[in-house]
């Protein structure tokens, strides 16, 4: 999936065997370049910066599970090499670090290799904003799926980075020991739906949708 907004690129590269949707975005003008949840599969996204002669500035990190941040390392190994920095590693919020801590671990349980355990540079926080690309990236909190799930939004591009939080006709998942499925709802109503139908909703996994199409159609949403 390739998409224009104004003065931004996007394209998604699903990765790992999840099909995870990793964002790689970057504006035309300078070549800069962030991406959103390198879950795995390093080698194939610095092949795309290498590509598209990108300057890999910045990771964002939705949640600390294993499709989403497990290539974290890998690829900052990889683009230090390339291009003779590392980009800076940002997200999630910090009560999500016990699971990117244990990616090693969660990776075996799966049988998957290749993936990391991963370190962030910085933690965020609800409300805080991001000036990355020469565009402001709103932070906002939204657990249940994890307990430090993040959202990153670019409000002028009208575009939201929602990881597995919302998806289309569905929510993220909230049977693990950690989730809440009642806050996840709560947090998507409260701090998700407010932002305008308008939305473009960019999933973690799956093909995008956007807020309007959600609060009308989207059972978890509806109900009650």
């Amino acid at each position: 999936m390739h998409l224009t907004y104004p003065g931004m690129q996007l394209r998604v590269v699903p990765v790992t065997p999840f099909r995870q949707n990793c964002s790689v975005l970057w504006n035309p003008d300078t070549a800069q370049a962030l991406v959103v949840d390198p879950g795995g599969d390093a080698d194939v996204l610095a092949q795309v910066m290498q590509q598209m002669n990108l300057t890999l500035e910045a990771i964002l990190l939705t949640h600390g599970h294993l499709d989403h941040a497990g290539g974290v390392a890998p690829l900052c190994r990889l683009m230090q090499d390339a291009q003779g920095k590392a980009p800076v590693v940002i997200g999630p919020d910090k009560r999500d670090d016990f699971l990117l801590s244990s990616i090693e671990s969660q990776a075996q349980h799966f049988g998957l290799e290749g993936l990391e355990n991963a370190r962030v540079d910085q933690h965020t926080t609800d409300g805080q904003t991001l000036e990355l690309l020469g565009r402001t990236f709103k932070v906002l909190h939204v657990p249940g799926h994890t307990p430090g799930h993040v959202v990153f939004v670019d409000e002028a591009a009208r575009v939201a980075f929602v990881g597995d939080t919302l998806f289309r006709g569905t929510i993220g998942r909230t049977d693990f020991a950690y989730g809440d499925g009642q806050q996840l709802i709560q947090s998507i109503k409260e701090k998700l739906l407010p932002l305008g139908d308008d939305i473009v909703v960019m999933p973690g996994h799956g093909g995008s949708t956007s807020l309007g199409v959600e609060r009308m159609n989207n059972p978890f949403l509806r109900a009650g």
